[in-house]
């Protein structure tokens, strides 16, 4: 029984070693740009700079459905699943646009130019010059799925209501995390003001 422990114990040990290690390898890549110009109420304004992205639409069947889906069209671009076969660095977050035509988008390392990409496999991946933009963005741990979403997406808007700040109605839901980063999870709903 001893022996049972001591296996157990190794492997829960190794487990929370490789979940940092995860994390740690995640957070080395580039990241979307931004500056937070203010902070109130759990939400923050940020200032995002014009980068490019690399989007696809989805068919709305919900966000878990919507993730999966946009994710194997872009994830297999990146990965080679283009006309040189060149893999592309992966950047963060994926960004989702929430609505009734949702599209995923992977920004494109700033060190490659438009012209510079190859061209994707599928038709439907194109890509985007996402404009500067201010945001408010209200950040929450854990899985997102469609009730977390609606619940943080309800309080982003109660926040800005209750501060008078007029917002678009284009909302995001970013994810920062790949799906094997249990522990140190981060995601935000973002609306464009």
């Amino acid at each position: 029984m001893k022996t049972v422990y001591i296996v157990l114990g190794s492997v829960i040990v190794l487990f929370i070693v490789a979940q940092f290690f995860i994390h740690r390898s995640s957070t080395k890549i580039e990241y979307y740009p931004y500056t937070v110009t203010s902070v109130f109420d759990g939400i923050e304004i940020r200032d995002y700079q014009a980068r490019l992205f690399t989007t696809v639409a989805i068919e709305n069947q919900g966000y878990k459905k919507n993730a999966s889906n946009g994710f194997s069209k872009l994830g297999g671009y990146i990965f080679g699943a283009n006309a040189r076969k060149q893999k592309i660095a992966m950047t963060s977050p994926v960004s989702m646009t929430l609505g009734a035509q949702p599209t995923m988008g992977f920004m494109v390392p700033k060190a490659i130019r438009k012209d510079d990409l190859p061209k994707p496999n599928l038709a439907d991946i194109t890509f985007k010059q996402e404009p500067k933009k201010t945001m408010a963005v209200i950040t929450f741990s854990g899985w997102a799925n469609d009730a977390t979403i609606k619940e943080h997406k309800d309080g982003l808007i109660a926040i800005l209501k209750a501060n008078g700040i007029k917002h678009s109605d284009q909302f995001y839901c970013f994810g920062y995390n790949p799906p094997y980063d249990l522990f140190f999870r981060r995601n935000e709903i973002a609306v464009v003001l």
